[in-house]
């Protein structure tokens, strides 16, 4: 069953576009933290992940930044601990290293503390080029480690098939998403 997402779908009227050379980056509380976004919206979310994910795992894990608040909401409804992938390098015995390359940007990012046999809830806020997707499953594949489901808010690909296959992964998003003359539209 999917989840009706009224307040989700009607956040898009507002999400301003931006663009990042040909790139049109939509911004919006749930991706960005801009404009404000609500506790109902947050938690309708939140909810709607709940529904659909497979929480028969050891950790939540989610790329900087905008994944932050879902896992962390997720991880305590879960009682599962949560693992941040980030921007930064700390140096810790075991880190992974990848590269990340979106439609707009590329940076470095670095894993810690996931171990060979984790089994993994991956979420995040948008697929749009894979980019992130795809570097972190392979780093996490690497590692041993097994990602059980991966939930992500917003659908802004027409790729996604493709992707799964690549990857051999199931991708559940909540709704899918198109940028049209300046705006954000639902695609359901």
């Amino acid at each position: 069953m999917n989840p009706k997402l009224d307040l989700l779908k009607a956040s898009l009227a507002a999400a301003p576009i931006t663009k990042f050379g040909e790139y049109q980056y939509f911004v919006h509380p749930i991706t960005d933290g801009v404009p404000p976004g609500t506790p109902e919206l947050f938690e309708e979310v939140v909810e709607a992940i709940w529904s659909i994910g497979n929480f028969d795992c050891d950790k939540i894990i989610t790329p900087e930044s905008m994944g932050f608040p879902l896992a962390a909401a997720l991880a305590v409804r879960a009682r599962k601990p949560y693992l941040f992938i980030r921007k930064r390098r700390y140096n810790l015995p075991g880190e992974l290293s990848l590269r990340q390359v979106t439609g707009y940007s590329g940076n470095d990012m670095f894993i810690n503390c996931v171990e060979k046999g984790d089994r993994l809830l991956f979420v995040d806020d948008v697929v749009s080029t894979g980019g992130t997707l795809r570097a972190i499953v392979k780093a996490l594949r690497s590692q041993g480690a097994t990602i059980v489901d991966c939930i992500i808010v917003f659908e802004k690909t027409t790729k996604k098939a493709e992707l799964e296959e690549e990857l051999g992964l199931k991708i559940k998003t909540l709704l899918r998403v198109t940028v049209q003359d300046g705006k954000l539209y639902s695609l359901g």
